[in-house]
């Protein structure tokens, strides 16, 4: 295989791993202000409390793996989404001071801004990444230099914000199930009420979003059109979503997580299907389109990190099944908690 289709593929699992693990704690952000104790808010927010910090690990990786692998998309990617990727990394910032702040007093007038802010910063940051995910699918502009020039509002386009919205209702559905495994008693039904709601609410805006794709992103349907075999893909896809709500009926909490990680994977491997080999598709000229080839970096940097690629994830699987061994079961308030 060429390095460069195997580091496709390796940005593709690290982006993939982000998405899965920070996508729940993202959801269950989005979900905090649906409940109005503060003891259930306590465990909503201690739900995700000792691995939501490591979850990020996985984006700061796949950047650097981008930064390291293809550095002409880096450039030109971060050069032009500049404005949206600055709020991005505030809201990061104020997401993660929202939580570790909001315990800090007694007010529950504190309590109560900390709690706005953590929830409006999750789905601030699954809209904006959404965003650059909706347009990076139907392409920007970007010159014969590969540079890209657009405005901030030109990335808030319909497509676009209809991916971004499309996003937010994905990590609801994976939070909720996520919270269902970590809660008990009456808070348990509460939330597990939430996830067939969220489940509607995803598959609305995923049948949107597909059936807009189709007709307006011919390009993203070339290679299913020319290998059908593909299609198997978007199969499993739907399969996964359909067993979600089962395995929840069942109270099988786990395996529904299961088919929520799964339809997380298949989301991300028609996304990379449907764009191959290009990485930025440019809207002035397919021929000025940022691809594996035309912007990655030389066969020895390439061979270089994939050997230090090789050394170092293993840490990272190993650091991150770890963390949720050790808080593995349900949530427990104590002295320590946030």
């Amino acid at each position: 295989m060429e390095l460069q289709i195997t580091w496709f593929i390796l940005i593709g699992v690290l982006f993939t791993g982000y998405a899965i693990l920070d996508g729940f704690d993202l959801g269950v952000g989005a979900l905090h202000l649906l409940v109005k104790d503060d003891l259930e808010r306590r465990i909503l927010l201690n739900s995700i409390g000792p691995v939501w910090d490591g979850n990020e690990v996985w984006l700061v990786t796949g950047g650097g793996a981008l930064f390291a692998a293809f550095p002409e998309v880096y450039a030109t990617v971060f050069s032009g989404f500049y404005p949206a990727m600055m709020l991005l990394l505030l809201v990061i910032i104020f997401r993660a001071v929202s939580i570790e702040f909001r315990s800090k007093r007694e007010s529950k007038s504190w309590r109560r801004n900390w709690d706005v802010a953590f929830s409006l910063s999750s789905i601030l940051i699954a809209f904006v990444m959404g965003v650059a995910l909706g347009n990076i699918i139907q392409g920007i502009p970007i010159d014969a230099d590969k540079e890209a020039y657009i405005g901030f509002f030109e990335l808030l386009n319909p497509y676009a914000i209809m991916v971004g919205v499309t996003t937010i209702a994905l990590f609801m559905m994976h939070g909720s199930i996520y919270l269902v495994m970590k809660t008990e008693g009456e808070l348990q039904n509460k939330v597990r009420a939430w996830v067939n709601n969220c489940i509607i609410f995803f598959v609305i805006c995923y049948v949107m979003i597909t059936m807009w794709t189709l007709i307006y992103q011919q390009s993203m349907i070339e290679h299913f059109r020319n290998h059908p075999e593909l299609f198997i893909v978007a199969l499993l896809n739907m399969l996964a979503i359909a067993n979600i709500p089962r395995e929840i009926h069942h109270k099988r909490e786990f395996r529904a997580f299961l088919s929520s990680c799964a339809s997380i994977i298949a989301l991300i491997a028609l996304f990379a299907i449907g764009i191959f080999p290009n990485i930025v598709i440019s809207s002035i000229d397919p021929a000025y389109s940022l691809t594996i080839y035309n912007a990655s970096s030389s066969q020895k940097t390439l061979t270089v990190m994939l050997t230090m690629a090789i050394i170092g994830i293993p840490f990272v699987l190993a650091y991150t099944i770890g963390i949720y061994w050790v808080f593995r079961g349900k949530v427990n308030i104590d002295s320590m908690s946030y």
